[in-house]
């Protein structure tokens, strides 16, 4: 597979009903420049306002995947993703008419086509990727639900659904080559439900353009043909239908023996495309759902914004450190006396920790005053060198230094455990409980010797330079 980004080569569009909203749309796949991965573009409405297929954008996923940026939004957006990223596209611009995709036959492979007929330009940019070095957990018990990424050289997922349901079993399937078995062997894949949620889900709003020929229905409760014929009527699905004898409606035939499982994974391709770039990882999912799959979308997010900033920040690698002071005096504005972060050991933007030194010599200037007679590190400092070690995290939230200033807004709960002196080091371990709004909250503390010597609550308000001056 190329190395090099990838996008569609000409306009082509699609026309039909949304699964969900049952809203008639067009869907057209535009070229896109480098680096812009695949936006959304509501072109009904007002600016035709952008929506970037991002999992910081996702806003509901019942039965499907919705983004949004502001009052804009976009409806099952999983099978046009899947799509993408199955034909091997990375960036492309996905103009719609309404608020979802036409759901075609319920699988992937209208949109495959649409890439097909058109086919794709190779760009000049090296392929983003998220690289798993180490195994990437997600577990939600109460579901029974586990995905793991492990490292490996290419994209391969593996799935298992398992719903205690006779009527579907137990099935399993995996993806192991995406440029040889992705157009064939999944794309095709449809969407399903269970006969029993067909009424529930349309009394929820839900599958307002579904219809006998768009999903797999599975059957798996007692009803007389009559009793079915008028639950499809009240939904204004027309023709006749039958419960079948092969435990699908219809007796409707299976693309393949395992197709739902096949789906799930098509699914999750989808979801996890919401990372941004592509994965280069072995994905191990059981009982995946849209819930988890954009849960652990978001863990691999966190962990790509991680990588691009240490990437972007320290130049050169040094053993045990990740930001060095070189890499640190181009993330933050502070200088001479007021730069109290030394080096940075541990940075992980998945899960909003940083782990920073600071050490305190007898050449602190501070100290001139603070005492002549017994110097003590000031405790308003040691929040201070907290405070900036915390805000590095915004860097991997797409703040840029060169643009912004991180101002402090409160300080909450603040103890101070035991005086540092000069020769002790400081070692701090912050953690981001939040960033909305250009607002961060903070929890910290400070450590000498492994005891603690100051604690803290934390928040900051993130504003442009021009602003601040």
């Amino acid at each position: 597979m190329s190395t090099k980004q990838r996008t569609v080569a000409d306009r082509v569009t699609f026309s039909g009903v949304g699964l969900h909203t049952g809203n008639l749309s067009s869907i057209t796949f535009a070229p896109a420049d480098v680096n812009s991965g695949f936006v959304f573009v509501r072109t009904d409405l007002p600016s035709s306002p952008e929506v970037p297929a991002l999992v910081d954008n996702v806003v509901d996923i019942s039965r499907g995947t919705t983004i949004a940026v502001g009052d804009a939004r976009v409806h099952t957006v999983e099978h046009v993703l899947a799509a993408l990223v199955g034909m091997g596209v990375d960036n492309c611009r996905i103009e719609l008419s309404n608020n979802e995709p036409p759901v075609g036959d319920g699988s992937a492979l209208p949109f495959v086509e649409m890439i097909r007929s058109v086919g794709l330009t190779e760009q000049s940019a090296d392929r983003q990727e998220v690289i798993v070095e180490a195994p990437v957990r997600y577990v939600d018990e109460g579901r029974g639900t586990e995905i793991v990424a492990l490292p490996n050289d290419a994209y391969r997922v593996t799935v298992m659904v398992d719903y205690n349901n006779p009527a579907l079993g137990s099935q399993h399937t995996g993806l192991f080559n995406l440029e040889q078995e992705f157009e064939t062997e999944f794309a095709p894949a449809r969407t399903f439900c269970f006969l029993h949620e067909v009424e529930t889900l349309w009394k929820q709003g839900l599958i307002q353009g579904g219809n006998l020929d768009n999903a797999i229905v599975i059957v798996d409760k007692e009803m007389s043909d009559d009793d079915l014929r008028t639950l499809l009527t009240e939904m204004g699905i027309e023709g006749n239908a039958v419960l079948g004898s092969n435990g699908i409606l219809n007796d409707n035939a299976l693309r393949f023996r395992n197709e739902p499982a096949r789906h799930k994974l098509l699914d999750m391709l989808g979801d996890l495309a919401l990372i941004g770039p592509r994965l280069r990882a072995q994905v191990l999912a059981a009982r995946p759902g849209h819930g988890a799959n954009i849960e652990f979308a978001r863990k691999m997010r966190r962990m790509y914004e991680s990588q691009q900033t240490v990437k972007r920040y320290q130049k050169s690698a040094t053993a045990g450190t990740v930001f060095d002071i070189n890499a640190i005096l181009r993330m933050l504005p502070h200088r001479y006396p007021f730069l109290l972060v030394d080096r940075v050991t541990e940075y992980d933007a998945e899960n909003n920790k940083v782990v920073a030194y600071k050490n305190i010599t007898f050449n602190e200037p501070c100290f001139t005053g603070h005492f002549p007679d017994r110097p003590v590190f000031p405790g308003v400092l040691i929040v201070e060198a907290m405070a900036q070690a915390g805000c590095m995290l915004l860097m991997a939230r797409g703040v840029d230094p060169q643009q912004k200033l991180v101002f402090f807004m409160t300080m909450n709960n603040v103890k101070f455990r035991k005086p540092v002196i000069p020769g002790d080091t400081l070692v701090m371990h912050l953690e981001m409980t939040r960033f909305r709004l250009n607002t961060a909250q903070l929890v910290g503390k400070a450590t000498v010797n492994g005891v603690v010597v100051a604690e803290a609550e934390l928040s900051a308000a993130v504003v442009d330079r021009e602003v601040a001056s």
